[in-house]
């Protein structure tokens, strides 16, 4: 693998230098760029908080990627050193995030009507339901395809993708191919009347295939072997029609039956299904947005026998708000591919100027509810072993007798002069830690934040945050207070702490002093860090707690 890196490597350069004297010819100039991206701990231990003991003095997670463009021909490729990776991330089995090299390089040149890439890269049909390969450095995900894929627009609102790979399992690419197309047009390109009356129509479908070797030893029972599906299909249909301030998102997938390991329902022959409705309205000052989601047995991945988030072919959003303030965002929300129903809806509203309730400068006001719930089961399963079964059945619009996660956002942002501002915060929650985490019940929780700043002069800005998590449940209550002072136009410098006011009575306190030039950012720290999940997209990793000494530095060119 290491050896073939290594000429796919040189091949790139050589073609880069190529790409040098041609456009040198031709006075065609090439334009380099990329980013240094270096996260470290000096560990230590903390019996309190329950750290780990590592046997490396500090550990990092560590990357570079350098690109290089040109009017036709692009390259580009990433360094990555994870061989002592940040806690949490070598928690898969076998460690397998350790490592450092080159998995990441491609060639990619584009025309006016077209483009091809060789070499790994990222893609997305639709929404994600039967395909999204992306980068969260944050969730240590990056399952990107190596491979080819071309993308041709042979008319005016015309685009078909085309592409095949393997996908990349950390520091591997899993043998299942991974092949697709994807059709979009986007009607109004074709009619002058929709464009002047602001109206735009598109209309796609995908495919995706996945051929995994069906010869492989799953076991119904000590003499029964199941016979695997060597090729499993994925389509989408969507729709999405903006008129004016309106927009309307319909979409529709479907899989085959694909046996896969999976926690509730291991090996199952049941098809996929999930569909989605999203209504949008926006005009200065208001905006709403209504969303409904049903999903059931869409996991989809490049490895039946493995339960991991980078072999996941598919994504299927959360309809929950990200959460950004700390408290609210320590019980999140992981999306249910064994199926669920999911509903969201949000307000946003400007009280004007110079009223009653918009006062001097205006008021912001934001509401989001969010409701997810479990689909209707009737297991199908022969003695309590749903292996080679179908699973169970569920009829579409039946609810389970499970809520997975509920929660109510207010927010109010409000300017009081030209050097103070705040922003207040109330969030009810319901939390099914149980099917989020494994175990744990249902979790009820109100979270209060206030979120001040204040401008002390023309250099020189303080922020606090003061947060109040309230429940019965779990570990009982927490409080957060944050300062955050920012002088202009190189220094912040920031101290918390989060206390644990119920069971724990712990405190996890952090200090950071952080420095830009330019391109360059430097951030030093110490503290402490609470185990929990780190979400995004509704997709979760568990973070286990740490302590210690922290630097991180970023650099863009």
């Amino acid at each position: 693998m290491k050896r073939k890196l290594i000429l796919t490597l040189a091949a790139t350069l050589a073609t880069t230098a190529l790409m040098a004297q041609e456009n040198n010819n031709n006075d065609d100039k090439i334009t380099l760029s990329g980013s240094i991206q270096s996260d470290v701990i000096i560990p230590q231990e903390d019996k309190k908080i329950g750290t780990e003991k590592y046997s490396e003095w500090a550990l990092t997670n560590t990357y570079a990627d350098i690109a290089a463009r040109s009017r036709h021909i692009d390259a580009g490729l990433r360094f990555e050193f994870t061989k002592h990776p940040l806690p949490g991330y070598a928690a898969a089995p076998e460690e397998r995030f350790k490592g450092y090299g080159v998995p990441n390089f491609y060639l990619k040149t584009h025309f006016d009507n077209w483009d091809l890439t060789i070499g790994t890269f990222y893609e997305q049909f639709g929404s994600g339901f039967i395909l999204r390969t992306y980068e969260e450095r944050s969730l240590g995900i990056d399952n990107s395809l190596l491979g080819g894929r071309f993308v041709v627009r042979p008319v005016k609102g015309v685009q078909v993708k085309a592409l095949a790979g393997k996908q990349r399992h950390y520091w591997k690419w899993n043998d299942a191919w991974i092949s697709g197309g994807d059709l979009e047009l986007s009607v109004d390109q074709w009619f002058r009347r929709m464009q002047e009356a602001n109206t735009y129509l598109t209309l796609g479908a995908s495919w995706v295939n996945k051929y995994e070797s069906p010869n492989e030893d799953i076991m119904v029972d000590p003499t029964h072997k199941l016979r695997l599906p060597g090729n499993v299909n994925a389509f989408d249909l969507r729709t999405n029609l903006q008129a004016g301030n309106f927009n309307v998102l319909a979409e529709y997938a479907w899989k085959t039956d694909d046996p896969s390991y999976d926690r509730l329902y291991p090996y199952i022959y049941r098809n996929g299904t999930v569909a989605m409705l999203s209504t949008s309205y926006s005009k200065r000052g208001l905006s709403v947005l209504l969303q409904a989601k049903r999903s059931d047995n869409m996991t989809f991945r490049s490895d039946r026998n493995v339960y991991g988030l980078s072999s996941n072919i598919n994504n299927l959003p959360a309809f929950t708000t990200e959460q950004t303030y700390a408290l609210a965002a320590l019980y999140p929300y992981a999306t249910q591919p064994n199926g669920e129903w999911a509903y969201q809806a949000e307000l946003g509203y400007t009280f004007k100027r110079n009223t009653l309730l918009g006062g001097k400068y205006g008021t912001n006001l934001k509401v989001n509810f969010s409701h997810i719930h479990s689909i209707n089961r009737n297991d199908h399963s022969v003695d309590g072993n749903p292996r080679g079964t179908s699973g169970y059945g569920s009829a579409f619009w039946k609810w389970g007798d499970q809520t997975y996660y509920q929660d109510l956002n207010i927010h109010l942002n409000k300017k009081f002069s030209r050097v103070f501002s705040l922003n207040l915060m109330y969030m009810n929650q319901f939390y099914n830690k149980s099917v989020v985490e494994g175990e744990g019940g249902m979790v009820h929780s109100d979270i209060m934040v206030a979120d001040a700043k204040y401008r002390i002069n023309r250099k020189m800005t303080l922020r606090g945050e003061a947060q109040y998590l309230a429940t019965d449940e779990d570990e009982g209550d927490w409080m957060f207070g944050l300062l955050e002072l920012s002088i202009l136009p190189n220094w912040m410098i920031t101290v918390s702490d989060m206390y644990n006011n119920g069971e724990s009575k712990l405190h996890y306190y952090q200090g950071l002093v952080t420095f830009n030039a330019g391109a360059h950012r430097l951030q030093l720290g110490y503290g402490r860090t609470r185990a929990g999940y780190n979400c995004s997209g509704g997709v979760c990793r568990y973070v286990p707690a740490s302590k210690g000494f922290t630097i991180s530095y970023n650099y863009n060119f």
